[in-house]
């Protein structure tokens, strides 16, 4: 029987094996740690990252342009306001996976206020960052609404 050694990355491979990067704040305020992206793996469509929303944190509203999002939570449970006055609301948790479409304006936070919530994140967007837009007028909606109970 032949072993057949693990290899990691090979020199010039096109298919690789890579870990989560060193965590950055996104403009939506979350801990994001990418590990396919344009920057990392030369991709061209596509990223995947790892997010860590803190107990109790909410994001800021924003949305992708042009850029679909698919999200599978591992742990924690999340809420999503969404819509163009994010007058939709779901609720996901482990093993649930979330589909955003492009130009959703969406505004996800954590329920738990002792938990993080943990997920990996793929979108049509091989650079994380550069299809955020930011939707300050949506942010207060649902900040109301909650300290009003």
């Amino acid at each position: 029987m032949s072993t057949i050694p693990e290899t990691r990355t090979a020199p010039g491979a096109t298919c690789r094996v890579l870990e989560a990067g060193a965590s950055f704040t996104g403009k939506q305020g979350f801990s994001y740690a990418p590990a396919i992206s344009a920057e990392t793996v030369g991709a061209q469509g596509l990223h995947m990252q790892i997010v860590t929303i803190p107990p109790g944190a909410w994001a800021r509203a924003h949305k992708h342009e042009n850029h679909e999002t698919a999200i599978h939570v591992l742990s924690g449970r999340s809420g999503t306001w969404y819509g163009d006055r994010l007058e939709h609301h779901l609720v996901a948790g482990p093993g649930d996976f979330v589909y955003i479409p492009a130009n959703m304006p969406h505004q996800p936070y954590n329920l738990s206020t002792t938990e993080p919530c943990i997920a990996v994140i793929a979108r049509t967007d091989p650079n994380e960052q550069e299809s955020v837009v930011l939707l300050p007028e949506l942010e207060t909606i649902h900040a109301v609404e909650d300290a009003a109970g």
